[in-house]
């Protein structure tokens, strides 16, 4: 299973996670694709997400915080599924020596998301 962190905004405007795994062979239509990288040590404060959009870590652990305190950690190989475009949103920091590499695949907000909930630790 490949390990995916759904983060959207809750009827009470505040960003909200639930851990799962992304759907295996299911196709999506996407809009873009895009390659980033942001040194090592980096963070960025409360943002919400610029669009529906899977970002899928290549390098770097990260530690994503809401405002509500929830707190969860991505790895390399595993998928934040960010559909929180509105709200008080999240802010996130490197807490490794290694860069962050990430790929941003963005899709229409109606697009169905291949997400199983669930803890698969």
């Amino acid at each position: 299973m490949i390990k995916a962190y759904y983060l959207s905004t809750g009827p009470d405007g505040h960003s909200h996670v639930i851990e799962g795994s992304i759907v295996y062979n299911e196709t999506l239509p996407v809009e873009t694709v895009l390659y980033e990288e942001t040194p090592p040590h980096a963070s960025l404060d409360w943002h919400c997400a610029p669009t529906t959009q899977y970002v899928i870590t290549l390098s770097g652990v990260l530690e994503f915080t809401t405002h509500t305190g929830e707190t969860f950690t991505v790895h390399p190989g595993e998928v934040l599924i960010a559909m929180d475009t509105t709200g008080s949103g999240h802010k996130w920091r490197l807490i490794n020596d290694a860069p962050w590499k990430r790929v941003y695949v963005a899709f229409e907000a109606e697009t169905k998301i291949s997400f199983q909930p669930g803890n698969n630790s």
